[in-house]
């Protein structure tokens, strides 16, 4: 799945993703001096070919996953193929991560150019004009007669705090995780924001060669309008948020096809668009908006 990085004691001597720093903690009315667990939050700026194209903000974590994810989640590549190298510069700013990628797809890059002055949590900052912001998506596979169950989204959910190594120790971090039909949490990705998790997700299926269509992706975050897009632009029909979603998200889900979940907590759940594709036990009457 991933590796293991860290535990919820701030007495580690190590946690890959976060600095250990001095803090006065108050609890229970007593004060204390204490070295705490701290997310690691650092410009990273992608440049394709020699040239620089998005500077985000991110957790330097799996960046190879992150770098790849970026770029088919942005349409840059049309497959992993497209990319031939990625190089990890890392400088007193921050770190640069130089792609080699095909000649076509920088020809496509070079034709819709745009720079991204990125911040935690802001997927859309620099996008030049409202024709940037929406992309054909790709058609999303039907249900074939297969529904998923209502408890695979329960599973799955339930298991992002065990997997949440970094989460644990920091307290700050998003995940974003790819789950089988039967709710197993197969791969999951840490990171301060939450596009950028769901990136090195959508990298790290991509990479290796998982048939994403089969399952779905969990998210610890509200299911924003770009949550919904980079999740199409894997092939992946379902998305289960532990929040709220957006009318933008909805929109576009329902238009890709996709099935959008919200408030997916416990055995509770909100859908919002697309119920075919799962089995959702009994029947309940309307209700108004919560």
């Amino acid at each position: 799945m991933k590796r293991p990085r860290a535990t919820a004691t701030p007495s580690l001597d190590f946690c890959e993703g976060a600095r250990a720093l001095p803090v006065r903690r108050v609890r229970g009315g007593h004060s204390a001096e204490l070295l705490d667990w701290v997310a690691d939050e650092v410009p990273v700026a992608l440049e394709y070919n020699g040239v620089s194209h998005a500077v985000m903000l991110a957790t330097p974590l799996d960046l190879e996953d992150f770098a790849l994810g970026f770029s088919l989640s942005e349409g840059i590549l049309q497959g992993p193929d497209e990319l031939y190298g990625v190089e990890e510069q890392p400088g007193p700013q921050g770190i640069t991560l130089k792609l080699e990628i095909a000649s076509g797809a920088f020809a496509r890059l070079k034709e819709r150019r745009r720079t991204l002055a990125g911040r935690t949590g802001c997927g859309l900052c620099g996008t030049e004009s409202l024709a940037h912001v929406a992309r054909d998506l790709p058609a999303l596979p039907a249900t074939g007669g297969q529904v998923l169950r209502q408890e695979a989204i329960a599973h799955a959910m339930s298991q992002f705090c065990e997997q949440q190594t970094l989460q644990q120790a920091t307290g700050a971090v998003h995940a974003a995780a790819w789950c089988s039909a039967d709710g197993e949490l197969r791969w999951l990705r840490e990171d301060v924001g939450r596009h950028n998790a769901l990136d090195k997700l959508i990298g790290a299926l991509a990479r290796m060669g998982v048939q994403a269509s089969e399952g779905f992706i969990a998210v610890t975050s509200r299911a924003s309008f770009e949550m919904v897009q980079k999740t199409a632009m894997a092939g992946v029909p379902l998305l289960a948020a532990v929040s709220a979603p957006t009318s933008f998200a909805v929109a576009t889900a329902t238009q890709a096809g996709m099935t959008l979940v919200g408030f997916a907590r416990g055995q509770d759940l909100v859908v919002y668009c697309h119920p075919e594709r799962l089995d959702l036990g009994a029947q309940g009457a309307s209700a108004a908006p919560h």
